[in-house]
């Protein structure tokens, strides 16, 4: 790797690593504000997602110019494919995060309905996997990135769970079918925060190994 190939990977990871952790905030903050009932934090998710825009743009056009000027190859060639899909995952994520913080606002305004079901839980879980997909991409761990991939079912399994409880709170109390949608929402966007998260370990393990697993029938652990 020539001297200037090197400085610019070096200051693209910087960059993605920057994107992860505003994204990773606003996923934390939409689930704070569906918990608390808090608009103002919500609002400020729904703000920040111009910034994330913009990050993302930068990113691709980084990607773009270091293609053209060191026409990077092998790892270094894979590493700016992987550079590519995860900046465009994160600001999908990012949106998620504003998805879930516009439901909070409208659900704050609403009587609160008691349905049994864990948000909080689910909300960890997504966050966790999302967490742990960011830390296999920082340190090159792809045993992690297999961890995240297995994950993904079980919150899949939480998000069906919830549609079923939903159906059950509108036969019950069909004067609450607006906000129990609205709720439904949330769950399905924890659970494409989730499949998110598994997209970006997907490419980790694409980036380390050089395989692509998500066609895979057996992804869920390392090929020997």
């Amino acid at each position: 790797m020539t001297t200037h190939l090197h400085g610019a990977i070096e200051s693209l990871k910087k960059k993605l690593l920057s994107l992860s952790a505003i994204v990773e905030e606003s996923v934390h903050k939409a689930a704070v504000a569906l918990r608390d009932r808090n608009t103002g934090l919500a609002q400020s998710v729904i703000d920040s997602d111009i910034d994330i825009d913009h990050m993302e743009v930068d990113i691709e056009e980084e990607c773009q110019k270091i293609l053209a000027l060191h026409q990077p190859v092998a790892h270094d060639l894979r590493f700016i494919i992987a550079v590519l899909k995860i900046n465009n995952e994160l600001e999908r994520i990012g949106d998620l995060a504003v998805n879930i913080a516009e439901r909070s606002v409208y659900l704050a305004q609403q009587e609160k309905i008691d349905i049994p079901f864990d948000f909080p839980g689910m909300s960890a879980k997504a966050q966790s996997m999302l967490r742990m997909s960011l830390d296999a991409l920082v340190n090159q761990d792809v045993k992690l990135a297999y961890k995240v991939c297995a994950a993904d079912d079980e919150v899949d399994a939480i998000n069906t769970d919830m549609y079923y409880q939903v159906q059950e709170g509108i036969r019950k109390h069909p004067e609450h079918m607006e906000s129990l949608i609205h709720l439904l929402s949330v769950s399905r966007h924890l659970e494409r925060v989730a499949d998110q998260a598994t997209n970006i370990a997907e490419d980790v393990i694409y980036l380390i190994q050089g395989e692509i697993v998500r066609h895979r029938t057996e992804k869920y652990a390392p090929s020997e």
